[in-house]
């Protein structure tokens, strides 16, 4: 295992709790194979928000930057008190974590974002014969085979994903129908356990990303649903790729609160401070 667990505390909590989040997730544990990966997968996405309100609180709250990242235990802790989720580096690291205390091999990678080097996270997932692209940071709703020689393609009822394989480990992840079809470049490279939580702390600083602004994203009924702060009058929802703005009517904590099934104090403090 390329990625060793956080500590003995954190280690100690998962493997107490880890049959509650599986029943959080709505998951019944079976051998750690492709089809529970992909269930995985597909319950996270529509119980867990990708999200930056908790962040956002959370960084005006701790003082430390050091104590600012919220590691496995608290993320999962707080998923089931407030419906938070978080954004890469916290979502893909907890995720990470259920499935090694399941017995999946494999190891976080840090990628970049066109120009922007080093501010995305992903997990490789090692089975006996290939390799699986693992990213509830974006979120990607399905685990992509990775193929140094061959271009991959996956489809999803939600999206389409394509890994095209570039140099020295280097990978393109595209999804369609959307208007931004380059997702990332994966670099196909284990980042060790020390390396991994310094950038997670590093994400919470001055230049941190999506500390400046609320949004949410989380399937509902079969639907990509998304809030965001700069667009504060509408919920966006997709379908088969077309954004259709549904306008907020009542209390915007409230209704994103609703939407979303999160902590609504969370939400109305996030907002609060990036106006």
């Amino acid at each position: 295992m390329i990625l060793m667990i956080t500590g003995r505390a954190v280690f100690a909590w998962l493997t107490m709790h880890l049959e509650s989040i599986l029943a959080f997730l709505g998951v019944s544990q079976t051998e750690p194979d492709l089809r529970l990966l992909d269930r995985l997968i597909a319950a996270y996405a529509r119980k867990i928000p990708w999200e930056s309100a908790s962040r956002i609180v959370r960084k005006a709250q701790v003082a430390r930057l050091e104590d600012r990242p919220r590691w496995p235990d608290e993320f999962w802790q707080q998923a089931f008190q407030f419906g938070t989720g978080g954004t890469c580096f916290e979502s893909n690291y907890a995720f990470w974590h259920v499935l090694d205390a399941l017995g999946y091999q494999g190891y976080l990678t840090i990628n970049d974002m066109g120009a922007q080097v080093g501010c995305h996270t992903a997990i490789i997932v090692q089975f006996e014969d290939h390799k699986r692209l693992v990213d509830v940071g974006i979120p990607i709703y399905a685990s992509l085979p990775v193929d140094h020689e061959t271009e991959t393609s996956t489809q999803n009822p939600l999206q389409t994903y394509t890994v095209q394989p570039l140099v020295n480990d280097h990978y393109l992840i595209k999804r369609a129908p959307h208007p931004n079809p380059i997702i990332y470049t994966l670099i196909d490279r284990p980042i060790e356990h020390a390396a991994y939580r310094a950038a997670t702390i590093a994400d919470y600083d001055q230049y941190g990303l999506f500390l400046d602004k609320v949004i949410l994203t989380k399937v509902i009924h079969e639907r990509i649903w998304r809030f965001s702060s700069l667009e504060p009058d509408h919920l966006q929802m997709f379908d088969r790729g077309e954004r259709i703005n549904i306008s907020i009517d009542g209390s915007l904590g409230t209704v994103i609160s609703n939407r979303f099934t999160i902590s609504s104090s969370i939400l109305m403090q996030a907002l609060a401070l990036v106006v």
